[in-house]
């Protein structure tokens, strides 16, 4: 399903979105709209990799020759990427 809306753009803005798009060979509102999922996929990275990092510094990660911490922090980063 798909929603209008309208948006207001200074004159400049609204050309750099015309070339920015017509470069990538998408359409304004795919341009836009992938930018959005952009930056929805990095504050979710962002949150993930700020959970790691106290989780890496945990004290009770760490259980004998078995670091918990080093394995959760590897499957996390794949993950992330």
């Amino acid at each position: 399903m798909t929603i209008r809306k309208n948006f207001n753009f200074n004159e400049e803005t609204a050309k750099h979105l015309e070339e920015k798009a017509k470069r990538e060979a998408k359409t304004q509102t795919q341009y836009i709209e992938d930018l959005i999922e952009k930056d929805i996929r990095e504050e979710k990275r962002a949150k993930r990799l700020a959970a790691l990092e106290k989780l890496k510094n945990s004290p009770a990660a760490n259980i004998g020759d078995i670091d918990i911490r080093e394995m959760r922090t590897e499957k996390a980063l794949k993950h992330a990427q």
